[in-house]
């Protein structure tokens, strides 16, 4: 393989554009066949507008569920998701706005429950990271937004759709290799999503007896908007080139392990990380 797999490109801002990025993530599970396994189910998706976001709403839109995304502000790509899930036949709503804000959390939640009457299924997606080469160049301010967006928002916006989610139903956070790995330039972000996979245990005893199973997926380095927003062009050019797979994943890769999670399928699956991530042996 060569050691250049992408086009050198970068983003001036998170989370990134979609529609910005060459090649395009393949996130619209063109090849995946659904057979009713969410059918008539509710699913709210935060950070549903691109990326694994994305490729997850479609393929939960195939199994049969209606679906409600949350994205920070990125229109083109959100209303082109909203198209694409429309396009299974099923329902499909966007809300702008910040999930590190408890308030927007709320307010999600409750148009989505106007609107579709309950909420099944939540996949707490949305995240951001930085690159920092030293502890000492983490700002405050970058330290409080990658929490707030990353952990606070899971809390959040899970604190507000337990109250709408009838027993049996199932929730599924976004985690990382990361949380198991390390990595030296991303210290916050990496703090994050070792943060969610103790909220994802520590929820899944709590909520036991309503038999909500949580679970988590811990994605290893996957073409999404978030790389070409995060790393200079010479890094996203190489993205993934690490793994034992010596390739970035696609989020159509990523997707079926939150598909799996929220059906019944995983009916013995809660307080699980599932690792699609090239490879790598993370023993967690």
């Amino acid at each position: 393989m060569s050691d250049t797999v992408r086009p050198p490109q970068a983003q001036s801002r998170q989370p990134g554009f979609q529609h910005e990025m060459e090649p395009r993530p393949h996130a619209e599970m063109r090849h995946y066949r659904g057979v009713g396994k969410l059918e008539g189910k509710i699913a709210l998706i935060s950070g549903g507008d691109s990326g694994i976001g994305r490729a997850v709403g479609i393929g939960c839109a195939k199994e049969g569920a209606d679906i409600a995304l949350t994205y920070l502000n990125e229109h083109e790509d959100a209303q082109e998701t909203v198209r694409l899930i429309e396009a299974e036949g099923r329902r499909a709503l966007a809300f702008p706005g910040d999930i590190g804000n408890s308030d927007f959390a709320r307010d999600v939640v409750r148009h989505v429950v106007a609107k579709f009457g309950r909420i099944d299924i939540l996949v707490n997606n949305a995240a951001e990271q930085h690159m920092a080469e030293k502890l000492e160049d983490i700002t405050d301010e970058q330290l409080e937004r990658t929490f707030r967006t990353n952990i606070f928002g899971q809390f959040y916006l899970t604190r507000a759709a337990l109250r709408e989610m009838p027993d049996g139903g199932a929730i599924i956070n976004t985690t990382s290799v990361t949380a198991y790995q390390g990595n030296p330039t991303l210290l916050d972000y990496s703090s994050t999503k070792g943060a969610i996979v103790a909220f994802t245990r520590s929820l899944a005893k709590q909520l036991e007896p309503r038999k909500i199973r949580v679970n988590a997926v811990a994605p290893g380095p996957i073409w999404t908007p978030l790389i070409p927003a995060s790393y200079p062009p010479e890094k996203t050019a190489k993205h993934g080139q690490q793994a034992p797979m010596r390739r970035a994943g696609e989020p159509d890769e990523v997707a079926p392990a939150y598909i799996f999670l929220a059906s019944r399928d995983a009916s013995y699956f809660s307080g699980q990380v599932l690792h699609p991530n090239g490879g790598t042996v993370v023993n967690g």
